[in-house]
């Protein structure tokens, strides 16, 4: 036992020895470096929401309206909701944390990522909080006002892609005239400005 002993411990050092550097330091480790993304001063201070992330913020919102209104149908056991009820479940939607949700930058574009959302880079840097949160929970309301709690849920009752394309494409909507995914140019709701 004790020569087995004596070979492994011999065999330890030579490697740790010459797994060092001739200084005496560490051998280097391939490193891959990941920068968080560069935000302008709009992306950080402002209240609204960025143009260039507004298409990928109405996505979100869609899907958290969406998983919302499933969730609350389904525990009632029922096939519709009270209009009561979903005018409460929209409310709540639109005033839930929405910390899960932030900015990554991926080929020098910046995207928000988060639920519902297309998968992102899995090794990217993603900035959260911050201004984010509330800049989504105000479009979700800006998006309920504007659209209306009967006209939002009657869309969710129509199917899941329903609630994207009344919120998110068609002429007003964030991601109209864009590619899917991407951004378009539109003017600002009345309730964000």
């Amino acid at each position: 036992m004790r020569p087995v002993l004596a070979a492994w411990l011999s065999l330890s050092l030579l490697a740790g020895t010459a797994a060092q550097g001739s200084c005496g330091d560490p051998p280097a480790a391939a490193s891959r470096s990941i920068p968080a993304p560069q935000l302008s001063p709009e992306e950080r201070l402002s209240p609204h929401m960025p143009e260039a992330l507004r298409c990928d913020a109405c996505h979100a919102i869609a899907f958290q309206i969406e998983e919302q209104l499933s969730r609350a149908e389904g525990k009632v056991g029922r096939k519709a909701l009270s209009e009561s009820d979903y005018m409460e479940v929209l409310e709540r939607s639109c005033s839930q944390g929405w910390e899960s949700y932030g900015v990554q930058e991926l080929d020098g574009q910046k995207r928000l990522a988060g639920p519902g959302l297309p998968t992102q880079e899995p090794m990217s840097v993603m900035v959260m909080g911050g201004p984010w949160p509330g800049r989504l929970s105000k479009m979700c309301h800006s998006y309920v006002g504007e659209r209306g709690e009967a006209q939002i849920y009657g869309a969710h009752r129509r199917g899941p892609a329903a609630v994207r394309e009344l919120l998110c494409h068609g002429d007003k909507g964030a991601c109209a005239g864009g590619k899917a995914g991407g951004a378009a140019p539109r003017k600002a709701l009345q309730n964000e400005l």
